[in-house]
């Protein structure tokens, strides 16, 4: 879509997603099923559930009274977290610790904004919004009063746009006045009402929450924690007839009603559905959830089935929780490079090849490097041609990490013959477009013709 020349990858994109579809998802999705269909609760062993997520993940940090600031992006999945977490990892002084959260059933947006509060019991409403300990928490502002209940005024909440849009000095006075700040973000569920821009908010996604990581970080806060509310279910084309549930949802009450769960009291059974009371998914009330099996979407009126979220496959209930870590010092470094002894030390030929080694793999905190190869007097002239060269191999294996390069010298040679030159290997100095030198050999140029090159 964002190609030129989109027709040319039509046919290919629909085979890729084909093979998503069928054969991943729907696959993985009736395999989980059968799991889910044995539970008499919902809970996954060893995998903490959503509601659990303040005294797991927030509470340490009060304990030792230490500051912590929670990023909730909605329907942030647990792929899109994992990219996150290798993109921050990167960072220099940053670490980044990523666990897996089973979401609350129905996996949607109320539900999971609620769960993520400090709470002991949560309750569905008639209308679909959800109580936390008798308090409303849909919005930001009923969200912030829970908080501030909670940590006795120390609990804070804002919108990702307005904490951004906020001055050095703003942003530090609301950090001071909160031991916990709750920042609630917004790029791909919002896309994902309009279908077509799921891809591109994903990648936006990434990109905000680094700036709000580094904001943060900026601000001297050394801790945090990103998650979600819910993860998603998403394909670009229609869905098939195969994919929506054989069955008509029917009770003694029907609350409310969504492509992927509905939620009643006194639901029939279906045969294609699976139904749960309050108490079985860890809620209070008597509201019962029915969701289709796999990844069936339940019929409704109007556009919105491709983008999907309420049921239990595992990309809308898996959901990351990654834990944050700004440190004081340096933790990044460069990978280093190596003229490998292998020609000599005398050039006889109008060409040099050597060997240059790369002596650790790339890793998150081991960065590629990229040298400029040539020959040169002792003046400072080059006698051969330049070459850039990239050290970005992340092999364990030494031999992989090798690198042959064969330079050509230039009719300018021929004047230094007899002479000492040296193989430079310079690096780009970080903004600028000046090179500083940052390994060199000395050959002696000893050639009994000159070269027949001329560059």
């Amino acid at each position: 879509r964002l190609s030129a020349h989109p027709p040319l990858l039509e046919k290919l994109a629909e085979q890729i997603e084909n093979l998503y579809v069928n054969n991943f998802v729907l696959k993985l999705g009736d395999r989980f099923q059968e799991f889910v269909g044995q539970m008499e609760v919902w809970k996954v062993p060893s995998v903490r559930r959503q509601d659990k997520f303040f005294e797991t993940w927030v509470q340490p940090f009060l304990r030792k009274e230490i500051k912590i600031c929670v990023i909730i992006s909605d329907a942030l999945r647990y792929e899109v977290g994992e990219e996150l977490q290798q993109i921050i990892r990167r960072e220099d002084k940053f670490t980044a610790e990523l666990s897996p959260m089973i979401s609350m059933l129905p996996s949607y947006t109320q539900l999971g904004m609620a769960a993520l509060l400090p709470h002991k019991e949560l309750t569905i409403t008639k209308d679909g919004s959800v109580l936390a300990d008798g308090q409303p928490s849909s919005g930001t502002d009923n969200r912030a009063k829970i908080l501030q209940a909670a940590l006795k005024g120390r609990g804070q909440a804002i919108q990702a746009e307005k904490f951004m849009a906020l001055g050095r000095d703003e942003a530090r006075d609301i950090l001071k006045a909160s031991d916990v700040l709750y920042i609630y973000h917004d790029r791909i569920d919002d896309a994902g009402r309009k279908e077509d821009k799921v891809f591109v908010a994903a990648r936006e996604t990434i990109d905000e929450l680094t700036k709000i990581i580094k904001k943060l970080a900026g601000n001297n806060i050394s801790n945090m924690l990103v998650t979600a509310d819910h993860g998603f279910l998403y394909q670009t084309k229609d869905i098939a007839e195969s994919d929506y549930a054989d069955f008509d949802v029917q009770g003694e009450e029907i609350l409310d009603k969504t492509r992927r769960f509905v939620l009643g009291r006194g639901l029939a059974e279906a045969k294609g559905g699976h139904t749960f009371t309050s108490s079985q998914l860890g809620l209070a009330g008597d509201v019962e959830v029915q969701i289709p099996k796999s990844i069936k979407r339940l019929r409704l009126k109007g556009a919105g089935s491709r983008y999907v979220h309420g049921g239990a496959t595992l990309q809308e209930v898996v959901l990351p929780v990654i834990k944050i870590n700004k440190k004081r010092q340096s933790d990044t470094d460069v990978v280093p490079v190596d003229i490998l002894d292998s020609s000599g030390s005398s050039i006889t030929s109008g060409q040099l090849a050597v060997i240059l080694y790369q002596r650790e793999a790339v890793t998150d905190k081991m960065r590629p490097r990229t040298l400029r190869a040539g020959i040169y007097t002792e003046n400072g002239s080059l006698i051969s041609d330049n070459q850039e060269l990239i050290f970005d191999s992340a092999s364990e294996n030494s031999r992989d990490r090798e690198q042959k390069v064969r330079l050509i010298l230039s009719r300018e040679a021929d004047k230094a013959n007899g002479q000492e030159v040296l193989l430079k290997l310079e690096e780009k100095l970080p903004g600028t477009s000046h090179y500083q030198q940052y390994a060199s050999r000395r050959y002696l140029l000893r050639r009994s013709f000159a070269t027949d090159f001329d560059l």
